[in-house]
């Protein structure tokens, strides 16, 4: 077993003392004996395919992680990673998902908040951000933050960061990746906003949930973000893929989007008439 590659035992003490749970806590749940989950960890003994699977299904392991599992125990995936084009029911439902949130911005990231599907509403939120921070893949994360994209205009940038930097702290305690590492630590490089070490709940939305508060010629526009996942999913693509739609939050920022998307379909139809005329 090279140094690249650890062994089972390795592999599964790792994610048990991650998960926080003792020997005898995932022996009960994956229904063996203390001693063979000590024997498997020290490599005593060697776990059949079924166990493996059972000892991922408990530790909630992602499915990605569950591949390694079983190829540290030497068998092969149990579960495929195909491109989301080749999953077209998969992404033809999230293509009508996102297109019927119009015309609030919604979109599908990947497990490093690269976006790989959006419903590509409201321009307007993104004038000023740098050209090369637009080029796909963009990332949902770098797009906020960084300060040659929207950062700048986010009234509310330090409580957006904070929240930012703890669903990152979270998906790494959930799964060890480097991707998410990386992009954490980038985003920690960022310049500091004031206030973004202490943080005081305000009135209204702040209260239960922290909205994206964003500055445009219209005037402020507030959104509360969701995060929906495929349930049940049984491919390693579709597993990593979440959908994150913005909901307005707050009857200004109805009317706002309102006029935006009206003077977005002005703009359109008069396109359209100066084209047919040339």
């Amino acid at each position: 077993m090279s140094a690249q590659q650890p062994s089972f035992g390795v592999v599964l003490r790792r994610w048990r003392e991650r998960r926080r749970m003792t020997q005898m806590d995932l022996a009960f749940a994956a229904n063996a004996s203390t001693r063979h989950l000590s024997y498997l960890e020290t490599g005593r003994a060697q776990p059949s395919r079924e166990m493996v699977m059972r000892l991922g299904e408990y530790l909630d392991l992602p499915l990605r992680e569950r591949n390694t599992l079983l190829l540290a125990a030497g068998f092969a995936p149990a579960f495929q990673e195909r491109p989301l084009a080749e999953l077209s029911a998969a992404r033809e439902a999230i293509a009508q998902v996102l297109d019927a949130h119009k015309p609030y911005p919604a979109f599908a990231v990947d497990r490093h908040w690269n976006i790989v599907l959006s419903n590509r509403v409201l321009p307007q939120l993104y004038v000023d951000v740098a050209p090369e921070l637009l080029r796909p893949p963009v990332n949902s994360v770098r797009l906020t933050l960084h300060p040659q994209a929207m950062a700048p205009r986010i009234v509310n940038l330090a409580e957006w960061r904070n929240h930012v930097i703890a669903e990152l702290r979270h998906q790494l305690d959930a799964r060890a990746d480097a991707g998410t590492q990386a992009l954490l630590t980038e985003v920690m490089s960022y310049p500091t906003p004031p206030g973004a070490a202490a943080i005081e709940p305000e009135e209204g939305a702040e209260r239960y949930a922290t909205p994206l508060k964003i500055r445009t010629e219209a005037g402020v526009v507030s959104f509360l973000s969701t995060i929906t996942v495929f349930g049940t999913p049984t491919d390693v693509t579709l597993s990593e893929l979440a959908l994150e739609m913005l909901f307005p939050a707050d009857s200004r920022t109805v009317a706002i989007v309102g006029a935006m998307t009206k003077a977005e379909s002005g703009a359109a139809l008069r396109n359209a008439a100066l084209a047919e005329a040339d």
